[in-house]
Protein backbone atom coordinates (compact mmCIF):
# COMPACT_ATOMS: atom_id res chain seq x y z
CA UNK A 1 0.00 0.00 0.00
CA UNK A 2 1.43 3.63 -0.84
CA UNK A 3 1.73 6.39 1.39
CA UNK A 4 -1.21 7.86 -0.23
CA UNK A 5 -3.51 5.51 0.23
CA UNK A 6 -2.40 4.70 3.65
CA UNK A 7 -3.39 7.82 4.80
CA UNK A 8 -6.51 7.66 3.33
CA UNK A 9 -7.27 4.60 4.96
CA UNK A 10 -6.36 5.90 8.22
CA UNK A 11 -9.54 8.42 7.17
CA UNK A 12 -11.48 6.03 5.79
CA UNK A 13 -11.00 4.37 9.28
CA UNK A 14 -12.40 7.13 11.41
CA UNK A 15 -15.15 7.91 8.77
CA UNK A 16 -16.48 4.03 7.76
CA UNK A 17 -15.88 1.45 10.38
CA UNK A 18 -18.21 2.92 12.80
CA UNK A 19 -20.59 4.70 10.50
CA UNK A 20 -20.66 7.86 12.69
CA UNK A 21 -18.22 10.53 13.74
CA UNK A 22 -19.66 10.43 17.37
CA UNK A 23 -16.65 12.29 19.07
CA UNK A 24 -15.29 15.29 16.73
CA UNK A 25 -12.50 16.84 19.21
CA UNK A 26 -11.54 20.28 19.26
CA UNK A 27 -7.72 21.20 17.69
CA UNK A 28 -4.61 19.59 19.60
CA UNK A 29 -1.50 21.56 20.47
CA UNK A 30 1.36 20.68 22.18
CA UNK A 31 2.36 24.47 23.12
CA UNK A 32 -1.12 24.97 24.59
CA UNK A 33 0.69 26.98 27.05
CA UNK A 34 1.29 30.17 24.83
CA UNK A 35 -2.28 28.98 22.86
CA UNK A 36 -4.28 29.57 25.71
CA UNK A 37 -7.10 31.64 24.52
CA UNK A 38 -8.22 28.73 21.99
CA UNK A 39 -9.12 27.20 24.93
CA UNK A 40 -10.38 29.41 27.71
CA UNK A 41 -11.50 32.63 26.38
CA UNK A 42 -11.42 34.14 29.80
CA UNK A 43 -7.60 34.72 29.06
CA UNK A 44 -8.35 37.17 26.85
CA UNK A 45 -6.45 40.55 27.85
CA UNK A 46 -4.85 38.43 30.75
CA UNK A 47 -1.41 39.80 29.78
CA UNK A 48 -1.98 43.14 29.84
CA UNK A 49 -1.28 44.34 26.39
CA UNK A 50 -2.54 43.57 22.54
CA UNK A 51 -0.79 39.90 21.72
CA UNK A 52 -1.33 38.55 18.65
CA UNK A 53 -0.16 35.00 17.98
CA UNK A 54 -0.05 32.22 15.08
CA UNK A 55 0.81 28.65 15.48
CA UNK A 56 1.20 26.29 12.57
CA UNK A 57 0.71 22.53 13.56
CA UNK A 58 2.29 19.39 11.00
CA UNK A 59 0.63 16.18 12.36
CA UNK A 60 2.84 12.72 11.41
CA UNK A 61 4.92 14.60 9.13
CA UNK A 62 5.57 12.34 5.96
CA UNK A 63 2.10 10.73 6.35
CA UNK A 64 0.10 12.07 3.23
CA UNK A 65 -3.18 13.56 4.33
CA UNK A 66 -2.32 13.89 7.69
CA UNK A 67 -3.51 17.05 9.94
CA UNK A 68 -2.60 20.36 9.73
CA UNK A 69 -3.74 23.21 11.95
CA UNK A 70 -3.13 26.79 11.57
CA UNK A 71 -4.37 29.24 14.45
CA UNK A 72 -4.37 32.83 15.11
CA UNK A 73 -5.20 34.92 17.99
CA UNK A 74 -5.46 38.58 18.72
CA UNK A 75 -6.57 39.68 22.23
CA UNK A 76 -5.70 42.55 24.72
CA UNK A 77 -7.47 44.24 27.71
CA UNK A 78 -9.64 47.70 27.05
CA UNK A 79 -7.66 50.57 28.51
CA UNK A 80 -9.37 51.69 31.81
CA UNK A 81 -11.79 48.75 32.20
CA UNK A 82 -12.20 45.03 33.68
CA UNK A 83 -12.87 44.16 30.31
CA UNK A 84 -11.08 42.10 27.59
CA UNK A 85 -11.50 41.16 23.75
CA UNK A 86 -10.45 38.78 21.52
CA UNK A 87 -10.50 37.43 18.28
CA UNK A 88 -9.53 33.47 17.00
CA UNK A 89 -9.49 31.98 14.13
CA UNK A 90 -8.93 27.99 13.89
CA UNK A 91 -8.58 25.58 10.67
CA UNK A 92 -8.18 22.29 10.36
CA UNK A 93 -6.61 20.12 7.67
CA UNK A 94 -7.06 16.40 7.12
CA UNK A 95 -6.71 14.44 3.80
CA UNK A 96 -5.36 17.35 1.76
CA UNK A 97 -8.57 19.03 1.93
CA UNK A 98 -10.95 15.91 1.91
CA UNK A 99 -12.31 16.99 5.62
CA UNK A 100 -11.35 21.15 6.49
CA UNK A 101 -13.06 22.86 9.01
CA UNK A 102 -12.64 26.29 10.26
CA UNK A 103 -13.58 28.24 13.19
CA UNK A 104 -14.21 31.87 13.98
CA UNK A 105 -14.77 33.43 17.16
CA UNK A 106 -15.27 36.58 18.66
CA UNK A 107 -14.40 36.80 22.72
CA UNK A 108 -15.19 38.52 25.90
CA UNK A 109 -13.97 38.62 29.33
CA UNK A 110 -14.33 40.01 32.55
CA UNK A 111 -11.95 40.33 35.68
CA UNK A 112 -12.05 40.71 39.21
CA UNK A 113 -9.51 42.04 40.96
CA UNK A 114 -8.42 39.96 44.12
CA UNK A 115 -6.03 40.41 47.30
CA UNK A 116 -2.62 40.11 47.27
CA UNK A 117 -2.39 40.95 42.87
CA UNK A 118 -4.95 37.62 42.72
CA UNK A 119 -7.39 37.76 39.44
CA UNK A 120 -10.46 36.05 38.62
CA UNK A 121 -11.89 36.07 34.91
CA UNK A 122 -14.52 35.22 33.44
CA UNK A 123 -14.71 34.79 29.18
CA UNK A 124 -17.40 33.90 27.04
CA UNK A 125 -16.78 33.25 23.08
CA UNK A 126 -19.58 33.72 20.36
CA UNK A 127 -19.15 32.05 16.74
CA UNK A 128 -19.03 29.33 14.66
CA UNK A 129 -17.48 26.85 12.35
CA UNK A 130 -17.67 26.40 8.49
CA UNK A 131 -17.22 22.47 7.35
CA UNK A 132 -16.40 21.28 3.75
CA UNK A 133 -15.82 17.29 3.31
CA UNK A 134 -15.02 16.49 -0.46
CA UNK A 135 -16.52 12.97 -0.90
CA UNK A 136 -14.48 12.79 -4.20
CA UNK A 137 -11.94 12.30 -2.77
CA UNK A 138 -12.59 9.14 -1.13
CA UNK A 139 -14.42 7.60 -3.92
CA UNK A 140 -11.21 8.00 -5.56
CA UNK A 141 -9.37 5.89 -3.06
CA UNK A 142 -12.13 3.13 -2.38
CA UNK A 143 -13.12 1.20 -4.71
CA UNK A 144 -16.67 0.28 -3.20
CA UNK A 145 -19.15 3.57 -3.35
CA UNK A 146 -18.56 5.67 -0.43
CA UNK A 147 -21.58 8.28 -0.36
CA UNK A 148 -24.63 8.96 -2.77
CA UNK A 149 -25.09 12.29 -1.72
CA UNK A 150 -23.14 15.85 -2.89
CA UNK A 151 -20.24 17.18 -1.27
CA UNK A 152 -20.34 19.09 2.02
CA UNK A 153 -19.83 22.68 1.36
CA UNK A 154 -19.16 25.93 3.88
CA UNK A 155 -21.86 23.81 6.65
CA UNK A 156 -22.39 26.67 9.07
CA UNK A 157 -22.77 25.61 12.75
CA UNK A 158 -23.15 28.29 15.79
CA UNK A 159 -21.33 27.89 18.71
CA UNK A 160 -20.59 29.64 22.24
CA UNK A 161 -17.81 28.73 24.77
CA UNK A 162 -17.46 29.72 28.59
CA UNK A 163 -13.85 29.89 30.35
CA UNK A 164 -12.99 31.07 33.84
CA UNK A 165 -9.14 31.97 34.62
CA UNK A 166 -7.56 32.06 38.36
CA UNK A 167 -3.96 33.74 37.84
CA UNK A 168 -1.47 35.22 40.34
CA UNK A 169 2.09 36.64 38.76
CA UNK A 170 3.30 33.10 39.60
CA UNK A 171 0.54 30.80 39.45
CA UNK A 172 -2.62 30.01 37.02
CA UNK A 173 -5.77 27.81 36.81
CA UNK A 174 -7.96 27.43 34.17
CA UNK A 175 -11.66 25.87 33.74
CA UNK A 176 -12.98 26.11 30.12
CA UNK A 177 -15.94 24.54 27.54
CA UNK A 178 -14.90 26.82 24.61
CA UNK A 179 -17.19 24.78 22.18
CA UNK A 180 -21.25 24.31 24.16
CA UNK A 181 -23.66 23.59 21.53
CA UNK A 182 -23.53 19.40 20.05
CA UNK A 183 -24.52 19.96 16.70
CA UNK A 184 -25.24 17.41 14.22
CA UNK A 185 -23.25 19.01 10.95
CA UNK A 186 -24.73 16.46 8.17
CA UNK A 187 -26.45 13.03 7.70
CA UNK A 188 -27.11 13.07 3.71
CA UNK A 189 -26.69 9.46 3.08
CA UNK A 190 -28.94 5.73 3.80
CA UNK A 191 -26.83 3.02 4.46
CA UNK A 192 -27.16 0.39 1.91
CA UNK A 193 -25.27 -2.67 0.60
CA UNK A 194 -23.04 -0.41 -1.47
CA UNK A 195 -22.94 2.42 0.93
CA UNK A 196 -22.06 4.18 4.21
CA UNK A 197 -24.32 6.53 6.35
CA UNK A 198 -22.00 9.98 7.33
CA UNK A 199 -22.84 11.68 10.34
CA UNK A 200 -20.70 14.13 12.11
CA UNK A 201 -21.00 15.71 15.36
CA UNK A 202 -19.35 18.34 17.39
CA UNK A 203 -18.99 17.11 20.93
CA UNK A 204 -18.68 19.46 24.05
CA UNK A 205 -15.16 19.57 25.39
CA UNK A 206 -14.07 20.29 28.45
CA UNK A 207 -10.57 21.85 29.91
CA UNK A 208 -8.41 22.48 32.79
CA UNK A 209 -5.37 23.95 32.67
CA UNK A 210 -2.74 24.70 35.14
CA UNK A 211 0.65 25.70 35.74
CA UNK A 212 3.17 27.18 38.48
CA UNK A 213 6.35 29.43 37.77
CA UNK A 214 9.41 28.72 40.47
CA UNK A 215 12.22 30.89 40.94
CA UNK A 216 15.05 28.51 41.01
CA UNK A 217 18.32 31.52 40.98
CA UNK A 218 18.07 34.86 39.73
CA UNK A 219 18.02 33.99 36.56
CA UNK A 220 16.34 30.79 36.15
CA UNK A 221 12.96 29.84 36.28
CA UNK A 222 11.18 26.40 36.09
CA UNK A 223 7.38 26.25 35.14
CA UNK A 224 5.29 22.66 35.20
CA UNK A 225 2.11 23.11 33.35
CA UNK A 226 -1.03 20.59 32.87
CA UNK A 227 -3.79 20.37 30.28
CA UNK A 228 -6.43 18.12 30.45
CA UNK A 229 -9.07 17.36 27.60
CA UNK A 230 -12.04 15.62 27.92
CA UNK A 231 -14.79 14.62 25.82
CA UNK A 232 -17.64 12.08 25.28
CA UNK A 233 -16.95 8.95 23.32
CA UNK A 234 -13.01 9.84 22.97
CA UNK A 235 -10.48 8.93 25.63
CA UNK A 236 -9.10 11.69 28.23
CA UNK A 237 -6.40 13.47 27.18
CA UNK A 238 -3.35 14.61 29.99
CA UNK A 239 -0.56 17.15 29.05
CA UNK A 240 2.17 17.04 31.14
CA UNK A 241 5.34 19.59 30.47
CA UNK A 242 8.03 21.05 32.41
CA UNK A 243 10.18 24.49 30.90
CA UNK A 244 12.60 25.91 32.40
CA UNK A 245 13.10 29.83 31.21
CA UNK A 246 16.89 31.25 31.20
CA UNK A 247 17.47 35.02 31.52
CA UNK A 248 13.71 36.31 30.48
CA UNK A 249 14.53 35.46 26.81
CA UNK A 250 15.22 31.27 26.32
CA UNK A 251 13.28 28.45 27.26
CA UNK A 252 13.45 24.80 26.63
CA UNK A 253 11.71 22.19 27.92
CA UNK A 254 10.04 18.95 27.53
CA UNK A 255 6.15 17.27 27.43
CA UNK A 256 4.26 14.39 27.22
CA UNK A 257 0.45 13.38 26.01
CA UNK A 258 -0.56 10.42 28.43
CA UNK A 259 -0.42 7.07 26.03
CA UNK A 260 0.16 9.07 23.31
CA UNK A 261 3.48 11.22 22.45
CA UNK A 262 6.54 12.25 23.44
CA UNK A 263 7.54 15.93 23.32
CA UNK A 264 10.40 18.59 23.28
CA UNK A 265 9.86 22.35 23.45
CA UNK A 266 11.96 25.68 23.01
CA UNK A 267 11.40 29.15 22.89
CA UNK A 268 13.02 32.36 21.71
CA UNK A 269 12.09 35.98 23.01
CA UNK A 270 13.60 37.36 20.12
CA UNK A 271 12.93 40.46 21.79
CA UNK A 272 10.53 42.40 24.56
CA UNK A 273 7.70 42.10 21.29
CA UNK A 274 8.30 39.66 19.87
CA UNK A 275 8.57 35.43 20.72
CA UNK A 276 9.40 32.29 18.26
CA UNK A 277 8.25 29.10 20.11
CA UNK A 278 9.24 25.15 18.38
CA UNK A 279 8.08 22.19 19.36
CA UNK A 280 8.64 18.43 18.25
CA UNK A 281 6.32 15.28 19.24
CA UNK A 282 7.49 12.05 18.29
CA UNK A 283 4.44 9.19 18.77
CA UNK A 284 4.88 6.90 21.51
CA UNK A 285 2.15 4.32 19.96
CA UNK A 286 2.96 1.79 17.33
CA UNK A 287 1.97 4.89 14.69
CA UNK A 288 5.17 6.78 15.91
CA UNK A 289 7.13 3.31 14.64
CA UNK A 290 6.18 3.38 11.12
CA UNK A 291 8.74 4.66 8.95
CA UNK A 292 6.71 6.99 7.34
CA UNK A 293 5.70 9.02 10.36
CA UNK A 294 8.42 11.54 11.16
CA UNK A 295 6.68 12.78 14.08
CA UNK A 296 4.50 16.14 14.46
CA UNK A 297 6.12 20.06 14.46
CA UNK A 298 4.43 23.05 15.62
CA UNK A 299 6.01 26.67 15.43
CA UNK A 300 4.44 29.91 17.52
CA UNK A 301 4.85 33.19 16.70
CA UNK A 302 3.62 35.84 19.10
CA UNK A 303 3.75 39.35 18.49
CA UNK A 304 3.02 42.51 21.51
CA UNK A 305 2.63 45.27 19.47
CA UNK A 306 1.42 48.06 22.83
CA UNK A 307 3.38 48.37 25.84
CA UNK A 308 1.21 47.11 28.67
CA UNK A 309 -2.36 48.88 29.92
CA UNK A 310 -2.30 48.03 33.46
CA UNK A 311 0.92 46.01 33.73
CA UNK A 312 1.89 42.28 33.05
CA UNK A 313 -0.33 40.60 35.68
CA UNK A 314 2.14 37.34 34.94
CA UNK A 315 5.53 36.64 33.83
CA UNK A 316 6.21 36.51 30.18
CA UNK A 317 6.09 32.71 30.97
CA UNK A 318 2.45 32.19 30.43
Amino acid sequence: MTLHKYAFAILLLAITCFGTLQAQQDAQYTQYMYNTMSVNPAYAGSRGQLSIAAMYRAQWVGLDGAPKTQTLNLHSPIRNSKLGYGISIVNDNIGNGVVQETYFDAVMSYTLDLADERKLSFGLKFGGNLLNLDFQQLRNFDQEPINDGADITNNFSPNVGFGVYYHTNRFYLGLSAPNMLETDYFDNSQRTANSVQFQSTERLNFYMITGYVFDLNYNLKFKPAFLMKAVGGAPLQLDFSGTFLLNDKFSFGAAYRWDAAASALFGFQLSEQLMLGLAYDKEITELGGTRFNDGSFEVFLRFELVRSFRGLVSPRFF
